[in-house]
């Protein structure tokens, strides 16, 4: 059903790959991404270009990951598939669907387990609790990520099923470190700056800890879920 899983680098891409049953006769692609818009845009146009993506090659993409809340409705842990994403371009509301035959299929799959959102995409990390609230009440989304949308555009141009499965890892409630400076411009998380962010804000950290700890562990659930033969 999946060709190819991409995933951001890091903790979610070994979560996703520990998930991944070795008992696949056929186990799809696993593909590692930067984080944000514009660097996985840059990122999928190189792999245009290394690896060819077409509809000869593959047929079916499932974006996996993390994700916030924006909606006192989902926790850390709660596993949501993506209906269609939005972004904000000089004001205006842009959106891209998901495939919806994939999406339904994934649906009757995880049956109770996950519910069906519509996720925003955002071009830097959003860390405090009253911006997370006033985007999702301005945008109608429940959750917000920093890939999606530029995956699906991308996707769209070559008439490629894409889906999303993503798990959420911190609420709208709690402020989370500023860890703007952290990310690099190529899409890399800097483990120096990372630790000073976490060192400052240290309630913060442990909310951000938490949350990530446990969604990493449904992640991993979940892959296994979808993946089992």
């Amino acid at each position: 059903m999946i060709d190819t899983i991409l995933v951001v680098q890091g903790q979610e891409f070994k979560s996703v790959k520990r998930g991944l049953s070795c008992s696949l006769s056929v186990p799809p692609k696993l593909l590692p991404l930067p984080i944000g818009v514009t660097s996985v845009s840059r990122y999928l146009h190189q792999c245009q270009e290394k690896h060819d993506f077409s509809s000869q090659q593959l047929s079916t993409v499932l974006v996996m990951g993390l994700c916030g809340s924006l909606s006192s409705q989902y926790q850390p842990g709660d596993v949501v598939i993506y209906d269609e994403c939005v972004l904000f371009d000089d004001s205006q509301l842009l959106r891209q669907k998901c495939n919806e035959v994939l999406t339904s299929k994934l649906q009757t799959h995880l049956q109770e387990k996950a519910s069906l959102v519509r996720g925003l995409t955002s071009d830097r990390f959003i860390y405090k609790a009253e911006e997370k609230q006033l985007l999702g009440k301005n945008t109608g989304a429940e959750v917000v990520d920093m890939e999606g949308f530029a995956i699906l555009n991308f996707f769209a141009k070559l008439s490629i099923s894409v889906a999303m499965v993503r798990v959420i890892s911190d609420d709208c409630h709690y402020d989370l470190p500023d860890l703007s400076s952290a990310i690099t411009s190529s899409g890399n998380l800097l483990p120096l700056p990372l630790a000073i962010a976490m060192f400052r804000q240290p309630i913060a950290a442990l909310q951000l800890i938490r949350g990530s700890s446990k969604g990493l562990k449904v992640l991993q659930e979940v892959t296994s879920c979808l993946f089992s033969d």
